[in-house]
């Protein structure tokens, strides 16, 4: 789908975000709900040669996987009228172009009561993307973030802001992907004398 596909007809439209978009969305929105997808599992299987990687070591980075089982959470963001041009010819770029992501829309749920469900528009990246690292260990997942950094920070960084954002807004969800992929990098620090872990309280009070 282009942009002018997305929004034809459209007064408002909801953009749903999993990764770094909860944090650090970078266009202007009317609203936010915090809520969650079903049918969907995010796992960090997608690679990233810019923001956080490079051409020698993509970083690891979140997409989302079919399962009918499972549910994801995340931020949707409500944009409305030149905001939805703005917003998609924004995330076009940091989505699509740079990061291989694809569109779809899904179901959103809200998080608090009485909200109903939303059509949302969502990025996915898919197994036919160059960029797809595919399935691994959460050991070599942290491995892999433990080293990467690209234009905008630190692989690690992207992993911590996620981890934080589910304690804050969804403490009754255990996320067990991210949350073990968050142990197991601690664990390499641990394990290594004389590299001190990292300091996440730094990468969250860090301005985004």
């Amino acid at each position: 789908m282009t942009p002018q596909d997305i929004t034809k007809g459209k007064s408002n439209l909801w953009i749903f975000g999993y990764g770094s978009l909860v944090w650090k969305p970078d266009f202007v929105y009317k609203s936010r709900e915090v809520g969650f997808i079903q049918g969907y599992k995010r796992r960090f299987w997608h690679g990233d040669d810019f923001y956080r990687g490079d051409k020698e070591k993509p970083a690891r980075v979140a997409t989302l996987v079919k399962d009918h089982e499972a549910c994801t959470w995340g931020v949707a963001y409500e944009v409305t009228d030149s905001q939805m041009e703005d917003s998609l010819q924004y995330l076009e770029k940091r989505e699509v172009v740079k990061g291989g992501y694809k569109t779809e829309m899904v179901e959103f749920i809200p998080k608090e009561k009485g909200h109903g469900a939303l059509l949302a528009l969502v990025y996915i990246a898919t197994p036919d993307n160059p960029m797809y690292l595919g399935l691994a260990s959460e050991e070599v997942i942290a491995a892999r973030i433990a080293i990467c950094r690209g234009n905008t920070g630190h692989n690690i960084e992207y992993l911590f802001r996620l981890a934080e954002f589910m304690r804050l807004y969804c403490p009754e969800v255990e996320d067990e992907h991210l949350f073990s992929i968050e142990a197991a990098l601690l664990n390499i620090f641990h394990n290594c004398e004389g590299i001190r872990p990292p300091d996440q309280k730094y990468f969250l009070r860090r301005a985004t």
